[in-house]
């Protein structure tokens, strides 16, 4: 009796993905797919996707299972013996907590994101491709709250972070930013979230940021930020996968893909100005500036990349130079409105450590003493007086990014001008922080006037009230989950669980 070969994985997988569609008989192929058709992307050959994992569904159980045995192995461990007490500061749970509570909500809404483009893409090679992502952000969201969820127990903050991030200021910035993304249509988002975030610039925040968690002693948040980070390269493979099969397709997807290349570069640049701040600020050992992760993941990368896509006619996003020119500034303005506002935030911030800012000054050598030293020392000083710098006012944001008023003109060597555009539309007037925001807007304004912006939602009494423990409220924060780091609650037990003298008073339980 002759043996059968046995399938290898290419053809295991074509059969898996090519054998589950059919043509449609009592309905028009474009009710059934409605959303394939509006964007002006022309699809010739759906056959011609090409996954280059071919992942299967019995092998993608198998490695995620392998993971997660491991991942949940050191995160118990790191429980059972108090790994809390091992890290570096309590001021560095700061940046664990603007995570949880802007980066975590947009896994999960990633995964809805996906699992609707399984739906919507008519290739099966695609349906099965955006399945197995939108399981993957699902996981990852999973692993991040079990992994943060052992902090909440000993620090303040990281109660409710899904509610936080629906209604907090700050956090608009990150869910804009996805409401944008999901709002679009299939083609777009892909290439806004698989492209445009993941394979560009995903990197930035993975990489350096679980780097830095290990040299903080976290080794919990360093499992699952390597755990997802082999996902992320597979959805990173995917992203360049999907921006060469529509450019493959049809000479007319060039320019449709080029502007939405060009949108979400910047929009995802922007969102990323919140992990400058944490990278370079609120870790209390850091391993690798902002600029320096620039210069490796976008810069050389990205150059490399756009080189090889230059032959089907595509360029570099615009304003990326403005974004590298940026790098020398982004952290020191972004973080500088965290410290001024985090009396209205889930979070604590503190002036450097001298020690902090003698490495910021070895970083940022042509930036940090002329243009920001300065201000760090003045703040200490008020705050040696008893004046600690709290903004009493409500910041202009952004219509697009909903970033407050804080970019400068950098590329014209303005540092300290305020780039501050503004736009009208229908007799109204809208204001943005950038070239790059205005052209989103101007592009778009049907879109972004509809923008949610909070503090003129504020202004207009939907924030919960008139006054700042109102608004504070409806954020659902406690009393010591912002402010000054130093004196905090965090602070206080800190010193207690370490035997040190606490120069604030007595010690309280988280």
């Amino acid at each position: 009796m002759a043996v059968k070969k046995r399938l290898n994985m290419r053809k295991r997988y074509e059969l898996l993905t090519r054998g589950l569609a059919w043509e449609p008989s009592y309905q028009p192929r474009e009710k059934v797919f409605p959303y394939e058709d509006f964007e002006g992307i022309k699809i010739t050959d759906w056959d011609k996707w090409e996954d280059p994992f071919r992942l299967t569904a019995d092998s993608y159980w198998k490695y995620q299972a392998e993971k997660d045995k491991k991942l949940y192995a050191v995160m118990d461990s790191f429980a059972q013996n108090d790994g809390f007490l091992n890290v570096s500061d309590a001021s560095y749970i700061n940046a664990l907590k603007i995570f949880i509570q802007g980066v975590s909500p947009l896994e999960y809404q990633a995964h809805r994101g996906f699992a609707h483009l399984a739906r919507q893409f008519a290739g099966e090679g695609a349906q099965i491709a955006c399945q197995m992502q939108s399981i993957d952000e699902l996981r990852h969201i999973q692993t991040q709250i079990h992994t943060i969820s052992n902090y909440n127990k000993y620090f303040t903050g990281m109660h409710d972070p899904f509610h936080m991030h629906d209604r907090v200021w700050y956090l608009s910035v990150p869910k804009s930013f996805m409401d944008d993304a999901r709002t679009a249509g299939p083609f777009e988002f892909i290439t806004s979230i698989s492209f445009s975030f993941e394979y560009l610039l995903t990197n930035l925040l993975f990489v350096p940021f679980m780097s830095g968690a290990a040299h903080n002693g976290d080794m919990s948040t360093v499992t699952f930020g390597f755990s997802a980070q082999s996902d992320e390269s597979r959805h990173m493979t995917l992203g360049l996968g999907i921006i060469k099969f529509l450019l493959e397709q049809h000479e007319d997807n060039v320019p449709i893909v080029q502007k939405w290349m060009d949108k979400h570069f910047w929009r995802s640049y922007r969102l990323l100005g919140i992990v400058s701040a944490m990278q370079d600020y609120m870790l209390t050992e850091s391993p690798l500036s902002w600029k320096e992760g620039w210069k490796i993941y976008f810069e050389d990368n990205a150059g490399a990349l756009f080189n090889d896509l230059s032959r089907y006619g595509i360029k570099m996003p615009k304003f990326h130079e403005v974004a590298t020119a940026e790098a020398d500034h982004l952290s020191h303005q972004v973080y500088s409105v965290f410290y001024a506002f985090s009396h209205a935030a889930g979070f604590q911030t503190t002036v450097p450590s001298a020690k902090k800012m003698d490495w910021l000054s070895e970083k940022y050598p042509d930036t940090f003493d002329k243009y920001y030293r300065p201000r760090w020392e003045m703040w200490a000083e008020m705050e040696k007086e008893g004046k600690r710098f709290f903004n009493g006012g409500l910041p202009l944001d952004c219509q697009v990014c909903q970033i407050p008023m804080v970019f400068t003109d950098v590329v014209n060597g303005n540092p300290m001008k305020p780039t501050h555009r503004v736009s009208e539309y229908k007799g109204d007037k809208y204001h943005t922080c950038s070239d790059g925001c205005r052209d989103i807007f101007e592009n778009e304004p049907e879109k972004y006037v509809q923008a949610l912006v909070p503090p003129q939602q504020i202004f207009q009494g939907n924030c919960g009230g008139e006054t700042i423990p109102d608004v504070l409220n409806w954020y659902h924060f406690a009393a010591d989950d912002g402010g000054e780091y130093h004196g905090s609650t965090d602070e206080k037990n800190w010193k207690k669980w370490h035997g040190e003298q606490s120069d604030s008073g007595s010690q309280e339980k988280a």
